[in-house]
């Protein structure tokens, strides 16, 4: 697999991300476009999204934001079916995980669907919620990796 990975500085880019996320949270999962797409869906020092291309198509997208007790939100973490099960989701976590060392982050924390929750643990991500929540009407587990 041939990817590139971008940190998104453009809104051409930022809208390649969106797209991915409407087609997998919006499209895929029922989502409404209203709780998909927040404050944090701009360019800034706030924000860091990131694109990754497959062979130059836009192919998965996530992001970090400022937490607490110097840890990054991994957030929005979506890979378009046609990538999915060849490595995408991997190389995209990696490049967020990255992402967030450069930054100075000493964890990583994340909000991630049940039904990825194995996909998770073997990235090294352990559960800290005590159980289950909903999130957009999809059951979802508090997740963190020390970076």
């Amino acid at each position: 697999m041939a990817a590139t990975i971008i940190l998104v500085q453009t809104a051409e880019q930022l809208e390649q991300c969106l797209e991915i996320r409407k087609e997998v949270f919006v499209g895929e999962q029922n989502v409404p476009l209203e709780e998909e797409v927040d404050q944090f869906d701009v360019i800034s020092p706030d924000v860091n999204h990131i694109l990754l291309e497959v062979e130059g198509l836009p192919a998965a997208t996530g992001r970090i934001t400022y937490y607490k007790d110097n840890a990054a939100k991994v957030q929005r973490v979506a890979v378009r079916s046609a990538y999915r099960s060849k490595g995408t989701g991997r190389v995209l976590m990696l490049a967020l995980e990255q992402t967030a060392r450069e930054l100075g982050f000493e964890k990583a924390v994340l909000d991630g669907q049940c039904q990825a929750e194995e996909f998770y643990r073997k990235l090294g991500y352990e559960v800290i919620s005590k159980e289950p929540f909903y999130d957009a009407g999809i059951l979802h587990v508090r997740m963190e990796k020390k970076l």
